[in-house]
């Protein structure tokens, strides 16, 4: 039994596959070493989803900024100025906003207010986040593109079910690996899943969620950890990225049968490139302070400890109970 890192990118367009995946190991590479004595060679694995909505990738080296594949936010190292700030009145703000958005969208079963309204922003904005939400849809490959992700994504994790897995989403691929974690695989054990600038928390996602939940029977109506996730989930947000707007998912998400609970971590998105600092950005978040100190004990750790063995057979056991009706 090894350790593996499995990323999922978020949303928009992207460079080829082998240039993101070299960029998001890079990154993890930089907080490791910037923050950790860890110098190891690791295994990392990224799910690749963007060419599902999006014919050619986008080029790094393309110099014309009305290109449709120009690529402006490419890795770069941290940048030696950065200042960090707590944002104290911006965090009370959010747990503010975050107590109206539940008021007015989300009703006690989940089900979501002004549907009309959320649709349209997602349709406008995030285009593939409504193709994979899309119950009708004019394209044939709208229909099938939740499907083929959810499938793609479920088949890489299990190529690595003999592993001690680690699944880093990013944006819209924290959806993606809940979703796949809960409905597709959930008896593939999953030592740790880590989300950053994670949606999760907005009502329109839980809604999606919970309407799925019901229907397969899995669960009560409060959304809960992933069943596969049996040592921990980390939910890391800078308090600046607009798509983590929902940054705290500790009251929203429930304990899984396992006892484990999502924690809730605030960092610090250092992602700048041409002096222009996007919190969002997937390298940023890789390279924070907190996610290499965990994915540094997480790589040191003894390739399987008595516990993790443990779990990992009582779960092996009880999967025909716990499955069978799947």
């Amino acid at each position: 039994m090894g350790k593996i890192i499995i990323g999922i990118h978020g949303l928009g367009n992207k460079p080829s596959r082998k240039i993101l995946k070299g960029w998001w190991k890079q990154s993890i590479e930089e907080g490791l070493r910037r923050y950790t004595n860890f110098r190891e060679d690791f295994r990392f694995e990224l799910v690749y989803w963007a060419d599902v909505f999006h014919e050619k990738p986008l080029d790094p080296l393309e110099n014309d900024l009305e290109h449709p594949l120009f690529m402006e936010e490419i890795y770069t190292p941290a940048p030696s100025n950065y200042i960090s700030d707590p944002h104290l009145i911006r965090r009370k703000i959010l747990d503010i906003l975050e107590e109206q958005l539940d008021k007015i969208f989300l009703n006690e079963d989940q089900t979501v207010n002004f549907s009309f309204i959320t649709d349209s922003i997602i349709r406008t904005y995030f285009k593939e986040l409504d193709s994979y939400y899309a119950k009708e849809c004019e394209e044939e490959a709208d229909c099938r593109a939740k499907d083929v992700i959810r499938k793609r994504t479920a088949n890489i994790i299990k190529k690595y079910k003999d592993d001690e897995i680690l699944i880093i989403g990013h944006s819209m691929g924290s959806i993606i690996a809940y979703d796949v974690l809960t409905f597709t695989i959930p008896e593939v054990n999953i030592h740790t899943f880590l989300t950053m600038g994670s949606p999760l928390g907005l009502p329109v996602i839980r809604a999606k969620i919970a309407v799925e939940n019901n229907s397969n029977h899995l669960f009560p109506v409060k959304l809960h950890t992933p069943p596969s996730v049996f040592n921990r989930w980390i939910n890391y947000s800078d308090l600046e990225d607009k798509i983590a707007l929902i940054y705290d998912l500790t009251d929203i998400f429930g304990e899984n049968s396992l006892g484990v609970h999502v924690e809730n971590m605030v960092v610090d998105n250092n992602y700048s490139v041409n002096n222009h600092r996007n919190p969002h950005k997937s390298f940023g978040y890789l390279r924070t302070p907190e996610i290499a100190g965990y994915l540094a004990g997480f790589l040191r750790s003894e390739k399987s400890n008595f516990l993790v063995r443990l779990i990992a057979q009582l779960r092996d056991n009880l999967r025909p109970v716990l499955y069978k009706n799947r």
